[in-house]
Parts: structure tokens; C-alpha cells; sequence
């Protein structure tokens, strides 16, 4: 073993789980400061997120959303780009879902029209990608730069199409009509009730088993494929990729669009599942928070999950604790969001040093007395 290398078990589970121990550390000094218990918050986040059936389902509800988004960023990461578009292209995709279901739910019901909503949701989300990734692929434009300007184009072309052209006849409110009952995704409270299990109504739907199989498919996409290899090989030294013979650029154009497309997926739990229409600002920060847990899920669909799960679990149980203890208010519930932003994805690195040492000491002592 290198003397610079961690155990994947150290590096994607045990520093994650440190950082994120650090956060509420500094998050529990916080509230202190303010005259509340720590403990107190903890028990109310723990109790909202996981306490109750409905809880749990919100808190399953948000995780869907960051698994796609979580998904989409790391994909681009495996190719050493930091797609931070995924705000936009969700919400772009979500907007293919809705006209497709729009055009199609009077006479298909949700198993079929399913398939014409991914495929519709990821062409969008791919489209609103692809734009970028030619930019940084052949004009040279960074795509850090051009995602994050896509992401306000994208909230300004949504306002447009809601207010004046998608808006529902009659209404006031910039969304679109509600889709057909039978075109909606069912309900987890619906699965369920078909095995004769009764369970609290939530947002949670269907997208969830998407949400897994997207994660299924981009571990085998980049382990198990020539275009995974290409990808990584890029992410890891580009003038190498060149060498052995990798079109770079159309890789790099391939790979943001898939990136594109699995960030399009939250419109399948938005508007064809929890919404049943399209609305203004339904994506709510799930591409911003897809960036932290893709990096504190190191990039693998198995730790995007965990790490999807604990910020599924700060969303909703943030808001129990802010309708709980009035003087913690939703900012700072925001302000403890950040800071596990803060320590696992800014700083995820700045306790890696020390686990190396304290690691090395204690392969080497443990090769000394096998000697």
C-alpha cells in the first residue's frame, strides 16, 4: 500500500462522517448563543425528519430530488467538471415533463406516459446543458461561468412561459392547468395501501425507485462502460486522455448532457409526481444543495445516497425545529444547513491530512509486529 493512500472505507465514509460531526459542533456553539439547547434542537430535527410517518415522508421527498441533482453534478465531476447548472437544467427539465404530460395525460394514464416524461424531461435537461458544454469544449468558456448564467436564464424564460403562455385560463397564479388525476405519479401512501398498509399522506412518490435506478445506472455508466472510462480518464489527467486516443470534447459535450439529464429528473418528482403541474420555483435550491452532496458523497452513487438522505433529513427536520422553537428561526435553520455545507464540501479536505498521519502510524505499527 502507498504510503499517501487512505482505505475507501476512511476517505468516503469515516472523514464525511467526521466533517458532518464538526458541523454540528459549530452549529450547537450557535445555538447557544442565542439561549437555546443544542440537545433540545437536535432532539426536534431528529424527531421532524424520522419521528413520524409523515415526516419521514417529506424527508424521503427532498432526498429524491438531491439524488438526482447529487447524481448530475457528479457525473460532470468524474469528467473534472463543476457543473453548477443544475438549478436550470431541473428546471428546464421539468419543464419537458409538463408539456409532454400536458400533451399526452388526457388519454394515457402515468405507467405509460412515464417513459414519454423521462424521455421528454432529459432531452430538455440535456438541451439546456448542451449549450454550455460546447462552449467549454470547443470555444474554450469556462463552464462554471456559462451554468451559472444558464441558471438565470432559465428562471427568467420560466417566468415568461408561466405568466404569458403555459398559464391556466382563469388564474392568477403563474402555473400551469393541474395534469389529469391518472397521469400523476401514485403516492407511496398508495403503494402501500395496495398491500393493505396504511401510512401518513406526503409528497413522497414513485420517483423515489427512479431516484435509486438513476444511481444503479451511473455506477455501472462509469465503472462498467468505455464512455465511464473516458469520463474518468478526462477527470484525471485530460492531455493523458489525449494521448491514448479519447475525443475529448465529445466526451466532455456527452457527459454534461447526461449530467443535464439526471438533473431534469426532478421535475418527474415535481410536476408529474408532488406538484402535478408546473410552477414557478419548484426546483427550491435542490441543484445548489446537489452540489454539497455530491461532494460529500465523494462523487459515488452509494455515498450521494447517505449524503441525500442527511440533507433530506435537514430540510425537514429544520423546518419541525423552527415551528418548534420560535427563536430559531428558518435563517438560521439555513445558517446550520450551511455550515454542513461549509465542512463537507470547502473544508472536506482539512481534516485529510491528519487522518493520513494518524493512519500511516498505525499501518506501520501494525507491519512491525507482523514482522
Amino acid at each position: 500500500m502507498s504510503n499517501k493512500t487512505l482505505p475507501t472505507w476512511i476517505d468516503v465514509g469515516v472523514i464525511p462522517l467526521i466533517n458532518v460531526c464538526l458541523a454540528f459542533l459549530v452549529s450547537g456553539f450557535v445555538i447557544l448563543l442565542i439561549g437555546e439547547s443544542p440537545l433540545e434542537a437536535v432532539q426536534w430535527m431528529i424527531t421532524g425528519a424520522f419521528g413520524y410517518a409523515e415526516g419521514i415522508g417529506y424527508t424521503l421527498y427532498y432526498t429524491t430530488n438531491f439524488i438526482f441533482t447529487g447524481l448530475a453534478v457528479a457525473v460532470a465531476f468524474h469528467a473534472g467538471l463543476f457543473n453548477i447548472g443544475g438549478e436550470g437544467q431541473a428546471y428546464i427539465g421539468g419543464l419537458g415533463v409538463g408539456l409532454m404530460c400536458m400533451s399526452l395525460d388526457s388519454f394515457m394514464p402515468w405507467w405509460a406516459l412515464i417513459p414519454f416524461a423521462i424521455a421528454a424531461g432529459a432531452a430538455f435537461g440535456a438541451a439546456w446543458a448542451f449549450i454550455p458544454a460546447y462552449l467549454q469544449a470547443y470555444r474554450g468558456s469556462h463552464v462554471v461561468i456559462t451554468t451559472i448564467m444558464f441558471n438565470f436564464i432559465a428562471s427568467a424564460l420560466m417566468v415568461y412561459l408561466l405568466v404569458n403562455v403555459l398559464i391556466e385560463p382563469g388564474s392568477m397564479s403563474p402555473q400551469s392547468r393541474v395534469l389529469a388525476d391518472a397521469a400523476i405519479l401514485p403516492s407511496m401512501k398508495d403503494v402501500f395501501a395496495v398491500f393493505g398498509v396504511n401510512i401518513a399522506n406526503s409528497p413522497l412518490n414513485i420517483a423515489l425507485f427512479l431516484a435509486l435506478i438513476c444511481c444503479v445506472l451511473v455506477w455501472l455508466l462509469l465503472w462498467h462502460t468505455r464512455l465511464g472510462y473516458s469520463i474518468r480518464m478526462i477527470g484525471f489527467n485530460e492531455q493523458a486522455a489525449v494521448y491514448s486516443g479519447i475525443n475529448t470534447r465529445r466526451t466532455i459535450v456527452i457527459t454534461m448532457c447526461i449530467s443535464g439529464a439526471l438533473a431534469a429528473m426532478v421535475g418527474i418528482n415535481e410536476v408529474m409526481g408532488a406538484q402535478g403541474r408546473v410552477l414557478l420555483d419548484y426546483v427550491a435550491g435542490a441543484g445548489f444543495t446537489g452540489i454539497a452532496v455530491s461532494l460529500m458523497g465523494r462523487n459515488h452513487p452509494v455515498g450521494i445516497i447517505i449524503a441525500s438522505l442527511l440533507f433530506g433529513a435537514l430540510y425537514q427536520g429544520g423546518a419541525e425545529l423552527s415551528f418548534e422553537v420560535p427563536s430559531i428561526t428558518r435563517d438560521l435553520v439555513v445558517v446550520i444547513q450551511g455550515l454542513v455545507i461549509l465542512f463537507c464540501g470547502a473544508l472536506s479536505l482539512m481534516i485529510k491530512p491528519t487522518i493520513e498521519k494518524l493512519f500511516m502510524k498505525f499501518f506501520a505499527a501494525k507491519e512491525r509486529a507482523n514482522v
